[in-house]
């Protein structure tokens, strides 16, 4: 009998590979005070039918890591979509979309890095946010790795570590450091040259 050939969900989730993954939670309500959350996950729990899965602001296996405004939200998942589709695609994998409502699944790395950029906007001058999406685009995923891990160790709570420490020092370094075209090329082609490491 042929091997059941393994699906990915949404945003390079495999379950079968791992039970540690992100998740973005977009609330039904468009108002202004409702927020997209993006959480951490260790333990996949059992999927029922229209129920959420759970997050929590302090219960580690389902950790929430930042909670983003719509608006802000909106200014990065068009770029955040296309770069994890374009490494989705490099790895013979499915792509996936944003869903306007509902619950996303994202593998581990791509989770890091969306909650990486995600810390960079979450409290910046609105008008700054195109730049840290430029300057998130200009590293490389491992160095998007390195500074998701070095931040979460010591400001990674959704709400008690906002504007504080290393989560401060992210805002400043992609949000107000703008980087050129040339330099922004030059990382991607760097990029296309190197295999996707799945080792962080």
């Amino acid at each position: 009998m042929p091997k059941k050939k393994k699906t990915n969900w949404d945003f390079g989730f495999n379950p079968d590979l791992t039970d540690h993954y992100f998740l973005v939670s977009v609330p039904t309500s468009r108002s202004k005070t409702a927020h997209i959350t993006v959480s951490e996950h260790f333990e996949l729990q059992k999927l029922e039918k229209d129920n959420d899965i759970y997050t929590s602001l302090s219960n580690e296996n389902a950790q929430i890591k930042v909670l983003l405004e719509r608006f802000r939200w909106d200014e990065i998942a068009d770029e955040t979509r296309a770069e994890f589709n374009r490494r989705l695609r490099a790895q013979g994998m499915k792509t996936a979309q944003w869903k306007k409502k509902g619950q996303i699944f994202l593998e581990r790395t791509l989770g890091k890095e969306l909650v990486l950029l995600a810390w960079a906007v979450e409290n910046c001058d609105p008008a700054l946010i195109s730049t840290g999406i430029r300057n998130w685009l200009g590293l490389v995923p491992e160095e998007r790795w390195w500074l998701y891990t070095m931040t979460n160790a010591s400001t990674g709570h959704a709400t008690n570590d906002v504007n504080k420490g290393w989560r401060k020092a992210i805002r400043f370094a992609l949000t107000e450091n703008p980087v050129s075209d040339q330099a922004l090329l030059k990382k991607r082609q760097a990029f296309q040259l190197s295999l996707f490491d799945n080792s962080f």
